[in-house]
């Protein structure tokens, strides 16, 4: 993992996975919910987020049919 982390050590395979690592030291939240204003570090986190307003439960059991808003949730219920 050539890419470390000059503050806390930790190491990346690829650059781009230690810039976003490093949000977390800067505190930078550069992706904002267009519904609210809230901030995020990460996209991923932003889009998930962005579902509580819209509705929308993409991962569905496939035993039930129950849809979730994430596949946590969907992983738990499964269980």
């Amino acid at each position: 993992r050539p890419f470390g982390c000059a503050d806390c050590g930790k190491r990346f395979s690829q650059k781009r996975n230690l810039l976003i690592h490093q949000h977390v030291h800067t505190g930078e939240k550069p992706f904002t919910c267009g519904h609210c204003g809230r901030r995020f570090r990460q996209k991923c986190h932003l889009v998930r987020h962005e579902r509580v307003h819209t509705g929308e439960r993409p991962f569905l059991c496939a035993c039930c049919s129950m849809a979730f808003k994430d596949k946590t949730a969907l992983t738990v219920h499964q269980r």
